[in-house]
């Protein structure tokens, strides 16, 4: 005889879920829990950012748009490469002036492992680079910055991150055509 569990339909109805909350579900006939924070990073939204520094969190911007809208140089910090899947979305929509935007890993064994692509520079010659993976972390790509000239980052660019494994974010970046010249990878966390 199979187990039968109930819930009390009566139960009030929450406006907002937060990261601690637990929910109960049913998968393949198991109990389990389900968090807030899961939850509430599966939901999608955009969330827009002027400040200079930016924690990233999975909660907060996992699967979900980041919009940079300040001309004032933002610092990026992604969490944890822990391998959840998670994707961070940041779309770039003010050139940053003086030093540029960064977009950095948050400790010395996290790296990006990807590519920075233009469509074409000022002479509409295609650029692209990939993301230094050598075999020692300090030489591996954990930092990404755009300048708005010669590192890319002009309004537009698109950086997808993606969480694959402990270590390692999957990186793709699409920018519009500005007069890249040099990589905008480097590791300097």
């Amino acid at each position: 005889m199979s187990t039968i569990y109930s819930f009390h339909e009566n139960a009030p109805v929450s406006t907002a879920v937060t990261d601690a909350a637990i929910f109960p579900v049913i998968q393949s006939g198991v109990l389990k829990q389900v968090t807030g924070a899961v939850l509430n990073s599966s939901r999608g939204g955009v969330v827009d950012t002027t400040a200079t520094s930016l924690a990233v969190t999975q909660a907060l911007h996992g699967n979900k748009v980041v919009t940079v809208s300040s001309a004032v140089p933002i610092a990026i910090t992604m969490p944890q490469a822990t391998g959840t899947g998670t994707t961070y979305r940041f779309v770039l929509q003010v050139v940053a002036t003086a030093t540029g935007h960064t977009l950095k890993v948050a400790n010395a064994t996290d790296s990006f492992t990807g590519v920075y692509m233009s469509p074409c520079t000022a002479t509409a010659t295609h650029m692209g680079f990939a993301a230094v993976t050598s075999a020692t972390t300090a030489t591996r790509s954990d930092t990404l910055t755009f300048n708005g000239t010669t590192t890319g980052g002009a309004p537009g660019m698109i950086i997808d991150v993606q969480d694959i494994q402990t270590g390692f974010f999957a990186i793709k970046v699409v920018d519009t055509c500005v007069s890249t010249t040099t990589t905008p990878f480097s590791a300097g966390v």
